[in-house]
């Protein structure tokens, strides 16, 4: 009960009306919002349906979205926070001593640091899929990434700015890769995903699944509405098993996620990662003034979509497609915000100002703690 978990019953419910007061104004066909604190879950509620079709199917807590770039924090940044443990990974050595093909490259000496914290000076984006087209070999479409991602110019000066980067992490999934010799999707599944338990998460979704996947948007490039297929085309293009998008999963299972990171690394009997290292990953790496960004995750900016209440400890990300995940371990608190705002189109970016609001709304619903705005 909502009471339990320290809030205001009335006020946690009208929170959760602010997802279906969206969905009646075009922000969103639907979604998934999760609210957790002190380890139980205190509101799970679905609003709207899959599409905007009159005849589409309601969601429920069980649909499945394309999370986007919370692939980048769930599985990339988890999976360097156990190679940094492990001391098969180190933060502060160059891309180019994992990666030699980047030996004397614009971006060869940027550290695993920096390609974490954004600060390595690369540009957020390319579509190198134009080039590539569907069906290409996934290992001969990495070699491809890399060739081009080690001759992009950079765009500033290491540890000058942050700029949110694909390409570096890009560049931190191929270093994992190389590492371990194996696929991504399969140390994710294996290191991650099943010791959580996470059943309904993973890269490229059963079909038999379609049914509870929400679709994102109609590709002019794929000629399709990708329904059970990644949104973002350079993932599409390498195969649907990327380092910065490719997961598909619940909210539910998210949430699970987001609490063994508040539990310092471990759910149940399960540990992931060691209290220190979620820790170290999930503070401000103050690699670049004023940057908001720790190691893969973001911390809340002025503004935030976390709004103005979570604790300048809080960590959480967002994915394009209209997903979103905040954690506070001051307030002991998780909020799970799973969309598929691009569709019908990624031009729909009412999500911005609905996720702030439905945070300050959650924080505002807790009466056991005062808890003032993150500026005073």
């Amino acid at each position: 009960m909502p009471a339990s978990a320290g809030f205001d019953p009335e006020r946690l419910q009208q929170a959760g009306a602010r997802l279906e007061k969206a969905v009646a104004e075009g922000v969103t066909p639907g979604g998934v919002l999760l609210v957790a604190r002190h380890g139980a879950i205190a509101l799970e509620l679905a609003a709207g349906r899959l599409t905007w079709d009159d005849d589409a199917s309601a969601v429920t807590p069980s649909t499945i979205y394309d999370l986007a770039s919370l692939t980048k924090v769930i599985a990339t940044t988890t999976l360097m926070m156990r190679r940094v443990e492990s001391g098969a990974l180190d933060l502060d050595a160059t891309a180019a001593a994992y990666l030699p093909e980047l030996e004397g490259r614009p971006v060869g000496d940027a550290t695993l640091r920096d390609l974490l914290a954004h600060s390595s000076g690369l540009p957020c984006c390319t579509e190198l899929f134009r080039e590539l087209g569907e069906g290409l070999d996934r290992d001969d479409a990495r070699v491809r990434y890399l060739e081009h991602i080690a001759a992009t110019e950079l765009q500033a000066g290491a540890r000058e700015r942050a700029i949110y980067s694909d390409l570096g992490v890009l560049l931190v999934g191929e270093i994992l890769e190389r590492q371990s010799g194996r696929p991504i999707d399969d140390l994710v599944q294996e290191e991650i995903l099943d010791p959580l338990g996470l059943r309904d998460t993973g890269y490229l979704p059963d079909p038999a699944l379609r049914h509870r996947i929400a679709p994102t948007e109609p590709d002019d490039w794929r000629g399709r509405l990708p329904h059970g297929e990644v949104h973002d085309e350079n993932t599409h293009a390498l195969g649907g098993v990327a380092p910065h998008a490719g997961l598909f999963g619940t909210a539910r299972d998210v949430a699970t996620f987001a609490q063994a990171m508040l539990n310092g690394g471990v759910y149940g009997e399960r540990r992931i990662a060691r209290a220190e290292t979620v820790a170290l990953f999930t503070r401000r790496a103050e690699l670049v003034p004023a940057s908001s960004r720790a190691l893969g995750w973001d911390t809340p900016s002025q503004p935030s979509s976390a709004g103005r209440y979570f604790s300048a400890r809080s960590y959480g990300h967002t994915g394009f497609t209209g997903t979103s995940l905040w954690i506070d371990p001051e307030l002991e608190l998780i909020v799970v915000l799973l969309t598929n705002r691009v569709h019908p189109t990624r031009e729909n970016n009412a999500i911005r100002r609905l996720r702030p609001a439905i945070h300050d709304a959650i924080v505002l619903a807790i009466d056991d703690a005062i808890v003032d705005p993150r500026d005073g």
